[in-house]
């Protein structure tokens, strides 16, 4: 059986408009080990499990140190779970993926495309790591979900990388594609309406409802190699709800892992 390794990025530097993700990951797995819900989840799976080990967080100075410290996590064998961090840690989490997965399909759950050519002058800002992944060709398929924020140059940009974009406008989870590859799920907490998540840098009215995020996630039915949980500003949140609602998206992503 395969191992599944968790590491916790606490990097924050590459946002754009409010800092506070990188505390996040010691907070989502204080919720989840609160007490307040077991350990399994809703398919009857327990995450308590010998297969899964914690290497705990790592505080990043230099950016370029996500990908040394996720291809040490994977040189050492068996799947990754990461938890962030601001969106940028995507990219360099990929880069290291896709030595152990040249064929590697992602979904990607988020109000944004991040999808920019740079941002304020930054290639490698949260609002760009797709466009980086896409332009390397880490990815065969990348399928986004909940988008809202949409304009014209990450329009231009998911159609010059053939990106299946799915927005919030006119969602339909029946018509999300089948992967044929092994598959990395990308979850921005801000996918999330803010009434479920309000702790998140950017609050986007119009997103998606926690049921509908854990229908998508349960629908899968490939492989499910690697996964992220980024952007969860604990600044921002109200009574660690979105905190919760992290350590629940965490356990059913794990869960599809194992």
């Amino acid at each position: 059986m395969q191992k599944i390794t968790i590491q916790g990025i606490q990097y924050d530097e590459k946002s754009s408009y409010q800092q506070g993700p990188s505390l996040a990951p010691p907070l989502i797995r204080e919720a989840l080990n609160a007490g307040s819900m077991n350990l399994f989840t809703e398919d009857g799976i327990t995450i308590e499990t010998s297969q899964i080990e914690d290497k705990g967080d790592f505080k990043i100075e230099n950016y370029f140190d996500i990908e040394a410290i996720t291809t040490k996590h994977l040189n050492a064998g068996g799947k990754l779970f990461t938890l962030g961090g601001d969106h940028s840690v995507t990219f360099p989490i990929i880069k290291a993926h896709h030595e152990k997965y040249p064929k590697l399909d992602i979904l990607h759950i988020d109000a944004h495309a991040d999808l920019y050519d740079d941002f304020e002058g930054d290639k490698y800002s949260h609002a760009c790591p797709f466009a980086r992944i896409m332009e390397n060709g880490f990815a065969i398929k990348l399928v986004q979900v909940g988008i809202r924020t949409l304009n014209t140059h990450q329009a231009e940009q998911a159609k010059k990388f053939h990106v299946d974009v799915h927005e919030m406008k006119n969602l339909d989870l029946n018509k999300i594609p089948k992967f044929e590859n092994p598959l990395y799920i990308s979850l921005d907490m801000d996918a999330f309406d803010p009434a479920f998540a309000p702790g998140v840098s950017h609050h986007e009215p119009g997103g998606m409802t926690s049921r509908q995020v854990i229908d998508l996630i349960q629908s899968i039915d490939c492989e499910v190699v690697g996964a992220d949980i980024v952007e969860y500003n604990p600044n921002r949140d109200f009574q660690k709800m979105t905190a919760f609602l992290a350590a629940k998206m965490m356990k059913e992503i794990l869960g599809k892992m194992l």
